[in-house]
């Protein structure tokens, strides 16, 4: 008769074997590939609120207006980098939950 303790041992035992056989079968996600996808993520947001940046500075400079160029564009690329960095994330999240499930 087996105990409960038993029986999570077997479990937890399985359980990392099929997430080691799942790492030796997909070789391209690793600690390299995490840290590359955070880069990419933080260039994805960072580029879009700079070039806002640039170009509201700009704007304030040669066409001044009662508003804040600098601002208001600095957050619409704020904005169009976080939502582009959620899509890219949402898209790689799907794949790794596919290979996962065609496993």
């Amino acid at each position: 008769m087996t105990t409960n303790k038993e029986n999570r041992f077997v479990h937890n035992v399985e359980r990392k074997a099929n997430r080691k056989q799942h790492a030796q079968r997909h070789p391209g996600r690793s600690v390299w590939m995490g840290l590359g996808t955070m880069g990419i993520v933080g260039w994805t947001v960072a580029v879009p609120t700079l070039l806002g940046l640039l170009v509201g500075v700009w704007l304030d400079k040669h066409y001044p207006a009662g508003f804040s160029w600098t601002l208001n564009l600095l957050i619409i690329g704020l904005v169009l980098g976080c939502f582009s960095a959620w899509h890219w994330v949402s898209k790689e999240a799907k794949a790794i939950h596919k290979d996962a499930h065609d496993d």
